[in-house]
C-alpha cells in the first residue's frame, strides 16, 4: 500500500475533479478562518500596536539588524520549535510540524498531479505521504497521551476533553482515518466520507481551534527578539541585574543582591501533586 496513490483509486468513482476542488476548498477555509480569528480577536492589531510601542521606547535598529533577528526567529523559533524547553514536548511537536508539512505536500501533489487514472503515481509521493502521516500519528498519540501538561502534571484522563483539544483531536482524526482509508486500498466507502468529515472538521474549525496559532506564533517569537534587542524587552525585567535601568525597576527590589543561579526552584522535580 505505501506504492499506491489512494487519491487515483478514490478519484476512479468520485466526480470528476472532486478531489481537486475538495483540497481548493480548504485552502479557502484556511485562510477564511485565519482572517476571521484574526479580526475577532484582534491578534494582528494587537502585534502591530506592540511593535509600534516597541519601536518608538527603544533604540533605533537598521535593517541589517532586523533581518538578522528574523533569521534567527525561523531558524530557532520555527524550524526548531526553540520555545519548548521540555526535550519531550520539543521532539512530538517536531514530529507533528515536519510530518504535517510532509503529509500535505504529498497529499497536494498526488491530488492534482496523478489523481488521473491515465497516470502513473512515482513510489517517491505515496512513500512520503504514509512517512509524514505516520510522523503526524507518532507525534501527536505521543503528545496526547503522556505529554500533555493536565495529563501528565495534573492528573487528568486523557480522555478527558475541552473546547482547546478541538485542533490536535481534528488533525489525529483526519489523518488516522486517512491512513485507514489508505491501509483499505483507497476505494470510495465508509471510512473515506468519514476522512473527509474529519479534514472538513480540521480546517473549518478554525476559528474554534488552535489552527491558527501556527500563523501567530512566528510573529510573537520575531517581537519578543526584536524587544529584547531594542532594550524595551516587552517592559519586562531581564537577566542583566547589573544594568542601573533594570535595577531601579520596582520588581527587581528584591533580587538586587541575589545571585544569579539560585538553583532549580519549581523545576526541582515534576510538578505531580495531585
Amino acid at each position: 500500500m505505501p506504492s499506491v496513490n489512494p487519491f487515483a483509486v478514490a478519484g476512479a468513482s468520485l466526480p470528476a475533479g472532486f478531489m481537486q476542488w475538495f483540497l481548493v476548498a480548504m485552502a479557502l477555509a484556511v485562510v477564511a478562518g485565519t482572517l476571521f480569528d484574526v479580526i475577532h480577536k484582534g491578534s494582528a492589531k494587537y502585534f502591530f500596536a506592540n511593535m509600534g510601542k516597541s519601536k518608538r521606547k527603544g533604540r533605533e535598529m537598521g535593517g541589517g539588524e532586523l533581518v538578522s533577528i528574523a533569521v534567527q526567529t525561523a531558524v530557532v523559533d520555527v524550524l526548531a520549535s526553540g520555545e519548548f524547553c521540555n526535550p519531550k514536548r520539543r521532539v512530538a511537536h517536531l514530529l507533528g510540524m515536519y510530518g504535517f508539512v510532509l503529509y500535505l505536500a504529498a497529499t497536494a501533489v498526488m491530488v492534482f498531479g496523478y489523481a488521473g487514472a491515465a497516470t502513473t503515481t512515482p513510489a517517491i509521493w505515496p512513500a512520503l505521504w504514509w512517512i509524514g502521516a505516520l510522523m503526524v500519528l507518532v507525534g501527536g498519540y505521543w503528545f496526547w497521551f503522556f505529554i500533555r501538561v493536565d495529563v501528565s502534571a495534573e492528573g487528568h484522563s486523557p480522555f478527558r476533553l475541552v473546547k482547546a483539544d478541538l485542533f490536535v483531536l481534528s488533525l489525529l482524526a483526519s489523518v488516522t482515518l486517512a491512513v485507514v482509508w489508505a491501509a483499505m486500498g483507497g476505494g470510495v466507502g465508509f471510512v473515506v466520507w468519514l476522512y473527509i468529515l474529519a479534514t472538513v472538521v480540521l480546517f473549518g474549525g478554525i476559528p474554534w481551534s488552535k489552527f491558527a496559532h501556527m500563523f501567530f506564533k512566528p510573529a510573537a517569537a520575531f517581537e519578543k527578539r526584536v524587544s529584547r534587542a531594542n532594550g524595551t524587552a516587552e517592559n519586562l525585567p531581564t537577566q542583566t541585574r547589573d544594568d542601573p535601568e533594570q535595577r531601579k525597576r520596582h520588581s527587581m527590589e528584591l533580587l538586587l543582591d541575589a545571585p544569579m543561579d539560585m538553583g532549580l526552584g519549581i523545576k526541582r522535580e515534576a510538578p505531580r501533586h495531585y
